[in-house]
């Protein structure tokens, strides 16, 4: 069981990686960054927005020499606020919170894959992976080529497969579609994203008989379980995805692949 904290953390710098995301590196004001496993996120207290009250789930893009990367897509007015600070701006967040990605029982070969903003949780895993001595495949997926973010870090950790659905960068198509789903075989895949990908990814790993965990978004108020409002159903029955995830294994969940 992880210790929770609530700190305050510095921007020590924020960069617009496309139109709507925004990538910041933060620092906790008293130099004590706790503990984070890959998959698991933040609650952050939103900046002054009139229509946002609760705190906003934010996955955990990674950690490293002390610092935490956030990466912010501008949806409402909460994040909206959040991608509007800039160096120097402080932020409040909750962490760490949740269940993430099985890397201590990883072996041979682990494909990650991501659709969107989904990526974001993904360079974390394989930095975990690689430090482990596996060598991570990276699947990511978006609409187009500026939609692919932070390539140059993901091909640093490791292997980098692309599909874009208007075939502006790598294969076009869906990341189901990528050919080397066809022609290679994994042992584990971990993914993040939208549900209807994810399902897919899903489905395939249930027909390959591979070991699939997948990241869910389910929203989230409170993080800690209280609210309710995360609910996933799954083979042990109502759970809160804050608490039991967001990382599931896909044999936990009753979805119809």
């Amino acid at each position: 069981m992880f210790m929770k904290y609530i700190k305050d953390f510095i921007i020590l710098s924020r960069e617009q990686l496309d139109e709507r995301n925004v990538l910041l590196r933060l620092r906790p004001t008293d130099g004590q960054m706790p503990e984070c496993k890959p998959g698991q996120f933040v609650q952050v207290q939103a900046p002054a927005a009139k229509d946002t009250l609760l705190r906003l789930p934010i996955s955990i893009n990674n950690v490293v020499d002390g610092q935490l990367w956030l990466m912010v897509q501008a949806i409402g007015e909460g994040t909206k606020a959040i991608c509007g600070l800039s160096e120097g701006d402080s932020l409040n967040l909750v962490l760490p919170l949740g269940k993430g990605f099985s890397i201590s029982e990883a072996t041979g070969r682990v494909l990650l894959v991501g659709g969107g903003v989904g990526i974001a949780p993904l360079l974390y895993a394989g930095r975990a992976l690689k430090e482990k001595g596996l060598t991570p495949t990276f699947l990511l997926g978006a609409r187009t080529a500026s939609g692919i973010l932070e390539r140059e870090l993901f091909e640093q950790v490791g292997k980098v497969l692309i599909t874009t659905e208007d075939g502006s960068l790598g294969e076009r198509g869906f990341v189901t579609q990528h050919s080397a789903l066809q022609s290679e075989r994994f042992d584990k895949i971990m993914v993040c994203g939208p549900k209807p990908m994810m399902m897919a990814v899903a489905r395939y790993a249930r027909q390959t008989n591979t070991d699939c965990e997948v990241s869910l978004e389910n929203m989230m108020a409170c993080g800690l379980g209280a609210c309710l409002c995360c609910v996933e159903k799954t083979v042990k029955g109502n759970i809160c995805v804050c608490t039991e995830g967001p990382v599931f294994n896909i044999n936990q969940l009753t979805w119809q692949i």
